[in-house]
């Protein structure tokens, strides 16, 4: 899948072994890192004069092109040119073969994001799949970066991708709270409301919409659930932060067209 400089592979095997010759690496050596995020089972990687053990599967780890690929189960693959990665070589060097948590932070970012890309790749469009690869990019040198000790030189329209989508997570996360708010966004991340308005902005909206998009797709879900039939149309908009039925029966109509109550009926059918 290609993603401009960059490109995912998606990898699906039920058992395989990796070798690449020295001989091989002389012939053809693209000078291309590879980020290997495994998607199930277990894998085991060795490099020269380094071993990484039997990782878990939310673990994510750094290849060379001039070394031998790793041999995993199934996994996604993020494979790029050495230049486009703003680290000192050297730095990357000692990072290879090293596993990196890909349940928390930023790792957990990535690991989302290139699943998502995955799954939604035949839907974008070229230009979509460029900046997405360059968001993933950066995200791959923050990480690296940290675990390198130094401060990775991003510019600041990558550091603004980057901070828009720790903002998407804190959102997804506190949906259900009715605290939450723009303001409340800007105090989480140590930024100014201003700030905040600015990120959106890029993305043709406001954080008040896009928060309250969120909100209403969650109960869009829920009413189209048969599990869930049962649940009052209130109690539904108070659990993805709407306290109040007359506000939430306000925003619903105004986005969708028509009552919670007619939306789940017309669910139903």
């Amino acid at each position: 899948m290609p993603l401009g400089v960059a490109e995912l592979l998606e990898l699906t095997c039920e058992l395989c072994r990796s070798e690449r010759a020295p001989q091989l690496v002389r012939q053809s050596n693209p000078e291309l890192y590879q980020l290997v995020c495994p998607l199930s089972g277990r894998r085991r990687a060795e490099r020269a004069h380094a071993r990484a053990g039997a990782g878990e599967p939310r673990e994510m780890v750094l290849f060379d092109s001039s070394l031998p690929p790793p041999a995993v189960p199934g996994a996604l693959v993020l494979r790029f040119p050495k230049q486009s990665l703003r680290l000192a070589p050297q730095r990357v060097t000692q990072l290879l073969a090293v596993p990196f948590p890909a349940w928390t932070g930023c790792g957990r970012l990535l690991s989302q994001l290139l699943t998502g890309i995955a799954d939604e790749y035949a839907h974008c469009s070229p230009p979509e799949l460029i900046q997405l690869g360059q968001t993933a990019l950066d995200l791959t040198t923050v990480i690296l970066g940290r675990h390198a000790y130094q401060d990775p030189e991003l510019p600041s329209e990558s550091r603004r991708r980057i901070l828009y989508l720790r903002i998407a997570t804190f959102v997804d996360r506190y949906l259900g709270d009715p605290a939450l708010s723009p303001a409340a966004i800007a105090a989480a991340h140590g930024i100014s409301l201003r700030y905040v308005q600015r990120i959106f902005q890029e993305h043709s909206t406001t954080a008040a919409a896009f928060i309250r998009e969120q909100r209403l797709a969650r109960c869009r879900r829920d009413f189209a659930d048969p599990a869930l039939r049962d649940v009052p149309v209130h109690a539904i908009g108070a659990r993805w932060g709407f306290p109040r039925a007359s506000d939430f029966n306000r925003a619903f109509k105004t986005t969708v067209g028509m009552s919670p109550g007619r939306y789940r009926e017309s669910a139903g059918r």
